[in-house]
């Protein structure tokens, strides 16, 4: 398995690795740069660059990923948070993923590609938040979180019935009794992070990664055992 990523990458490895100590299960997890020096049994995994960035992720992720074959078994790419943004143009951005898993997927017959969502954050409450309703303006995280939801619905419709797929944003916003934690701006239902899975409201702590790694888990479990 090789896992592109950026820092909520890192809570997900984390999580991953508490769960694998918990199980007393001997993983292997190792930081390489090119598919092709990955060894087997592996979970392989970089930082693709650069955050902020997300057309030049999808080109670090193919470049590591080489033009041969290289024996993987499964490929993820992840987006962070930032790379989203109310000014992203988002159909713009999905066509340049959708063309870079199709060469990918050429390249690398063999190989399943684990579609991830986009990563949300919390939603400011609050003080603040009321004053800045007052004078018109979003609380933080409301628009950021609309514009991520939008891409992730396009990679939902086109990916989520028919093949591997992490939904991270969706599990981001399981609340405890499996409810979706939401926030209303502009009488529109906004999804948001848990608070309790965050110390920050954008990256994961404790709780959150192993709620997050144990669904990845499931995910990569998935995917590996389809044809």
């Amino acid at each position: 398995i090789f896992f592109f990523y950026q820092s909520v990458g890192d809570n997900l490895l984390d999580g991953v690795s508490q769960l694998a100590k918990e199980a007393q299960v001997t993983l292997n997890i190792v930081e390489v740069s090119a598919a092709s020096a990955l060894p087997a049994n592996t979970l392989g995994h970089t930082h693709v660059a650069d955050n902020t960035q997300p057309l030049k992720k999808l080109a670090s992720f193919e470049q590591a990923m080489g033009k041969q074959p290289a024996g993987l078994n499964i490929a993820l790419l992840k987006f962070c948070y930032v790379d989203i943004h109310p000014g992203t143009d988002v159909k713009q951005l999905f066509s340049a993923y959708q063309q870079t898993v199709s060469r990918l997927k050429a390249t690398h017959p063999g190989t399943t590609i684990l579609h991830v969502t986009t990563p949300l954050t919390t939603v400011q409450t609050g003080w603040k938040a009321t004053i800045k309703s007052w004078l018109g303006k979003a609380p933080y995280g409301a628009q950021e979180n609309l514009k991520r939801e939008e891409y992730n619905q396009l990679l939902r419709q086109a990916y989520g019935q028919n093949e591997p797929f992490f939904d991270l944003a969706r599990v981001e916003t399981l609340l405890p009794d499996g409810r979706p934690n939401l926030v209303t701006w502009k009488d529109q239902p906004v999804p948001a992070l848990v608070p309790a899975y965050s110390d920050d409201g954008e990256h994961l702590n404790a709780v959150g990664q192993l709620h997050a790694a144990r669904a990845l888990v499931v995910a990569l479990a998935k995917a590996g055992s389809r044809p």
